[in-house]
């Protein structure tokens, strides 16, 4: 049964399947889990053709799922989505407005629509930053520019829960960080945010927590630091006073039981409880140490390894070619 007191979107079990006349059944779901806190900045994160798409057009209505449970605010979807509808903003793929119309129209029309009052329409525009271009038509608009209305959009609600998919696609450097910006500030303000994103050093930086999922499955969840210390390894890069005792240390170090990979200028070593043991066993040895420091991992190479889309030379990834991770 779903639970958890403070969690503002709950899916559970969450199965799809597609049939096709070429492709036969597809699996895009294969009983997907994901819990996201109230508050948090939440990433949602998967190679292309992992479910993230079709588990957010689930989530709103948009597909029907095969089984499983789901619940936003409280709320079990899709029988209790209108209830929750007007408390929730999203942008799910790239979204479409009518290019002869400018951006104030564009929201204006939504905020009518919405019973949103007209007020809130310059608010919008200040937060993505149209404001000077906002009576510009939407045609002359590029592609940052329509995203930046894209995620107006989804704000006119003033939303508990909004949910981004791909919010910096087509944004500059500067656009990418004052998105980052404006997230932070959202979630500050007690708004929980779920973005999908493949810019994988921005969601380190910007995400309380994280899902990664592949195949249709849940693979990785929880805080971002927490993640990526379940992926360190717990390994240590050592380093000598002199580079030409680095093979004598991994010899030491080996028939203690450590596991030493040797590189050029340094050891990698895995397999021990504290740091300072290594230390002390080459110190017994008049092996010195110069630098000791424990290996550190990036959301990317973790999403990497979990997805089995690491690049493989000489070979060239298919759409869906993922492979299943053993635990």
């Amino acid at each position: 049964m779903l639970s958890g007191v403070t969690a503002v979107l709950e899916i559970e079990g969450l199965r799809k399947t597609y049939r096709s006349r070429f492709r036969g059944a597809r699996q895009a779901l294969d009983g997907f889990d994901m819990v996201v806190e109230a508050g948090q900045v939440h990433g949602f994160l998967g190679p292309n053709g992992s479910g993230k798409t079709t588990t957010l057009r689930t989530l709103l209505g948009l597909i029907r799922p095969n089984g499983g449970r789901m619940a936003i605010l409280g709320e079990e979807v899709p029988v209790r989505l209108p209830a929750v509808a007007g408390r929730v903003g999203a942008i799910v793929e790239s979204p479409q407005f009518f290019p002869h119309f400018s951006a104030q129209d564009t929201l204006s029309l939504l905020a009518d629509a919405g019973e949103v009052p007209q007020a809130r329409v310059p608010e919008v525009l200040e937060l993505v930053g149209l404001r000077d271009r906002a009576k510009e038509r939407v045609k002359t608009y590029s592609l940052g520019m329509k995203q930046r209305l894209a995620v107006a959009s989804a704000l006119l609600k003033s939303p508990e829960l909004l949910i981004l998919d791909e919010p910096a696609n087509g944004l500059d450097p500067g656009g990418i960080r004052e998105m980052r910006d404006l997230m932070r500030q959202l979630s500050a303000s007690g708004m929980t945010v779920v973005l999908s994103s493949h810019i994988l050093g921005e969601v380190q930086q910007i995400c309380d927590s994280v899902t990664i999922i592949s195949l249709g499955r849940r693979v990785a969840s929880g805080p971002v630091a927490e993640v990526l210390a379940q992926h360190s390894g717990g390994g240590v890069v050592v380093r000598l006073e002199s580079a030409t005792d680095l093979p004598q240390a991994a010899q030491v170090l080996v028939a203690a039981g450590a596991r030493v990979d040797l590189k050029p200028d340094h050891l990698l070593v895995t397999g021990i409880e504290k740091p300072a043991w290594v230390t002390r066993t080459l110190a017994g040895h008049d092996l010195y140490v110069n630098e000791l420091a424990p290996v550190t991992v990036d959301l990317e190479s973790v999403f990497l390894e979990l997805t089995g889309t690491a690049p493989v030379a000489g070979q060239h990834r298919q759409v869906d070619q993922s492979v299943e991770v053993p635990a």
